[in-house]
């Protein structure tokens, strides 16, 4: 897979409150359905080596209590991760530090 760094992935509200509605109906009340990140964080990963990040993947995790977690990395053109620089986890998980209700998360 080959990244340019301006790949669409754009989705409508309407659609994205569908899956995301989706996740919540098929997973008890008080699931973590999202983490939030600061900006730094996102843009020290972005920002890593000259012209060497054009993305982020997002994996999926758990710690070891089975919370989930999500794990971000930078992507190089080639699409393979850049695990050797600045990484993320950490976000804020909502519950309890959410957002008040909108589409997304009601």
């Amino acid at each position: 897979m080959t990244m340019t760094g301006n790949e669409n992935h754009q989705i409508p509200l309407p659609d994205a409150a569908h899956l995301t509605k989706n996740f919540r109906d098929s997973h008890p009340v008080g699931t973590i359905i999202a983490h939030a990140y600061g900006k730094q964080a996102i843009l020290d990963i972005l920002n890593q080596g000259e012209g060497q990040c054009f993305g982020i993947r997002i994996y999926y995790a758990q710690d070891d209590l089975g919370a989930p977690k999500l794990v971000i990395t930078g992507v190089d053109s080639n699409g393979n991760d850049l695990y050797n620089g600045p990484l993320a986890e950490f976000g804020n998980p909502c519950p309890s530090i959410c957002s008040t209700p909108n589409q997304l998360n009601s």
